[in-house]
């Protein structure tokens, strides 16, 4: 058996790849899909019922189900159509199908032992130019009014919780968890901003970590590899280089848009802040927050149904890192950045491609979180969470 890999990044999108399990005579036995897309399945009361399979469920079904497609030959379009419970964000059927086919012309030689698939991408693309920004990919007009104003109502019963230091694993547990008591109404509104008591790579529910992390040169380094349940990219982890939150908000602060707006929603906040401390920040692609040199951080959600009953209405998990300072040289070991994943950038390193807060200000990371925390007030304070 031997295993081939494509890639096809949509430009101003998300990364998809797929793995492909050939026999000695080239003949397609498996595939797996992965990527930092996102799965958002419906989880609004209104069309969910008894014996509905959870949105995990739904998500890996979609998943399985793209993936006979392929190696049957059928069509992927189909499958989603099918799916209509979930859907695909940041890639399509298109980039799927290319991915396939770009892993299925690709030589058979089988990669060394414990080293990741090889990757396929596009050969020789001189793709220039920084994603668009949100309100130009989206047509976005501006909303600051009504964002504001679903601010306000949120803050009304917000918690804001400036957490102790939790391993990567805890952190990633009660992330699910807390979002699971929102939605069924047995935790009010929260913002939690998170404190690291280790390094880390948090990679994406649907990515794959030998094809986005050097395994043996984290371990070396003693990060720990862990998997968050909402879709997206590889994040590297440095306590003391790294700011993270999380919002855990009812689905009614989301009602009514669409999930490439609610991105900048759930972050409107944190835009302004920033640049209220005097930093060049805006949003960038689907769910970036980035300066006009580089990334700064990502963002990531996930929808959480509730029953229907009243105070029961489901939830919004989204949560955001940002690099405060980073060692780019130690990032460059970790990670395995594909040349493919860049294309749509112009820049040919994951290095170069970010712009951690500290070149911009002389203040210090907890300086920074202190003026983030600022901003909820008067919102119900806590000032660390069993």
């Amino acid at each position: 058996m031997h295993m081939r890999h494509g890639e096809c990044k949509t430009p101003g999108g998300k990364l998809v790849a797929v793995n492909v399990t050939v026999d000695e005579d080239g003949t397609i036995k498996s595939c797996h899909i992965s990527g930092d897309f996102f799965i958002e399945p419906d989880v609004t009361t209104s069309t969910r019922f008894a014996g509905a399979p959870s949105g995990s469920e739904a998500s890996e079904a979609l998943i399985h189900d793209l993936e006979q497609a392929l190696v049957r030959g059928g069509s992927l379009q189909s499958v989603l159509d099918a799916h209509s419970d979930c859907r695909l964000i940041g890639t399509d059927a298109s980039a799927i199908e290319t991915s396939f086919l770009r892993a299925i012309s690709s030589e058979l030689t089988p990669p060394p032992a414990g080293a990741p698939a090889k990757r396929v991408g596009v050969a020789g693309a001189d793709t220039t130019g920084t994603s668009a920004s949100v309100d130009t990919q989206y047509g976005q007009t501006d909303k600051t009014a009504e964002y504001q104003s679903r601010w306000n109502e949120l803050k009304r019963n917000l918690t804001v919780i400036r957490d102790h230091p939790r391993t990567p694993a805890e952190q990633m547990a009660i992330d699910e968890t807390w979002a699971r008591e929102v939605a069924a109404g047995t935790r009010p509104p929260t913002i939690r901003f998170w404190e690291w008591a280790g390094v880390a790579v948090v990679i994406g529910k649907f990515q794959s970590a030998p094809d986005e992390v050097h395994l043996a040169v984290a371990e070396q380094l003693g990060f720990s590899v862990v998997r968050r349940c909402t879709g997206g990219g590889a994040m590297f982890i440095e306590p003391g280089n790294t700011i993270t939150y999380s919002l855990y908000a009812p689905l009614d602060f989301v009602h009514g848009i669409s999930i490439e707006e609610s991105y900048r929603l759930c972050d409107w906040w944190l835009v302004e802040a920033l640049r209220g401390l005097g930093l060049d920040v805006r949003f960038a692609g689907l769910n970036d927050i980035a300066s006009q040199y580089g990334k700064i951080g990502g963002a990531a959600q996930r929808r959480f149904p509730g029953t229907g009953n009243a105070g029961e209405s489901g939830a919004v998990l989204h949560h955001v890192t940002m690099a405060y300072d980073i060692d780019a040289a130690k990032m460059a070991r970790v990670l395995n950045t594909s040349q493919e994943k860049l294309s749509d950038k112009a820049v040919r390193s994951a290095v170069k491609r970010v712009d951690p807060m500290k070149s911009q200000t002389g203040l210090t990371r907890e300086q920074i979180i202190d003026d983030l925390l600022a901003w909820f007030t008067p919102a119900q304070f806590r000032g660390d969470a069993s």
